[in-house]
């Protein structure tokens, strides 16, 4: 029995934001040989079933950034910020008009005055992202709509005080180049959380224990399978850390250079089936 952990967006998801029949395929046949296979995404939870329910897929996942385990429905491990870290970074968020979304126990909460957040962070170097494909440009701009997965607040500490909620993660658009220096010199001074990214325009925060390869682990050990059976494909920053466990190390096409530096093998882009290549040559021995 192996593990395979996929990531979603640049990974499994097609530039047109689908999964691909043959990597449906290739996952299905996977598990019909007795393999796990897993999601490990910076989405949160509630937007991955979403997606796999769209395809009749049931499987393990780890969302926001591997801070939320679910199997089969089921919480099997959650690691959540600090309080007193929390207000460190809202605050600062909030000084810089910095466009955010946090990420909790009860979906995905954003400030009401998003729109003006990222109008603020485009004029301040008049950055360009209109050549930005179009489904990443549509979800840095619009101003999003509330639903069964997102609310708003006015200022963060309603979701402390009044709601009691719990946040595994700060995902923060980095539209200019001053507020990502600005930010991580920032963050780098927390010891208590770790910081990553999964596109040049963003920043994500979580605990310091939160990330992808602590969830592949906790997986790993649920099935009682060894990480030398584990293999996890990737393409970007944030995937590094179950990049840097697992037995076998795929990085896509289309990865960032680093990423692809760090792994084992290079497979095809997310444009050209990589992740079903990746299962079918070292997984089903196609």
């Amino acid at each position: 029995m192996k593990l395979i952990a996929i990531d979603l967006d640049g990974t499994l998801l097609s530039p047109e934001m689908e999964i691909t029949v043959e990597s449906l395929e290739a996952m299905r046949e996977a598990q019909n040989q007795g393999n796990i296979v897993m999601i490990c995404s910076g989405r949160a939870p509630e937007d991955i079933q979403q997606i796999l329910k769209k395809y009749d897929f049931s499987i393990p996942l780890a969302g926001s950034n591997g801070t939320v385990v679910q199997v089969q429905g089921q919480l099997l491990k959650k690691v959540s910020m600090n309080k007193e870290d929390i207000v460190k970074i809202a605050e600062k968020l909030d000084d810089e008009k910095a466009p955010y979304r946090i990420y909790t126990d009860d979906g995905i909460y954003i400030p009401t005055n998003w729109s003006e957040r990222v109008k603020v962070a485009m004029e301040k170097e008049q950055i360009e992202v209109e050549g930005l494909p179009g489904e990443i440009y549509k979800r840095i701009t619009e101003q999003p709509q509330k639903s069964s997965l997102v609310n708003f607040f006015d200022h963060y500490s309603e979701l402390l005080d009044e709601k009691e909620l719990t946040i595994q993660k700060f995902f923060v658009l980095t539209l200019n180049n001053s507020i990502k220096t600005t930010l991580t010199t920032y963050l780098e001074d927390i010891d208590t959380i770790g910081f990553t990214s999964s596109h040049p325009l963003n920043i994500e925060v979580m605990d310091k224990n939160g990330n992808k390869g602590n969830a592949l682990k906790r997986i790993a050990d649920h099935y009682g399978i060894s990480m030398n059976d584990t293999m996890a494909i990737g393409d970007n920053f944030n995937d590094i850390p179950m990049l840097e466990v697992a037995g076998i190390s795929v990085a896509m096409g289309n990865a960032e250079p680093p990423v692809k530096e760090i792994c084992d093998v290079v497979t095809y882009s997310n444009a050209e089936n990589g992740v079903a290549h990746a299962i079918n040559k070292y997984i089903l021995d196609k």
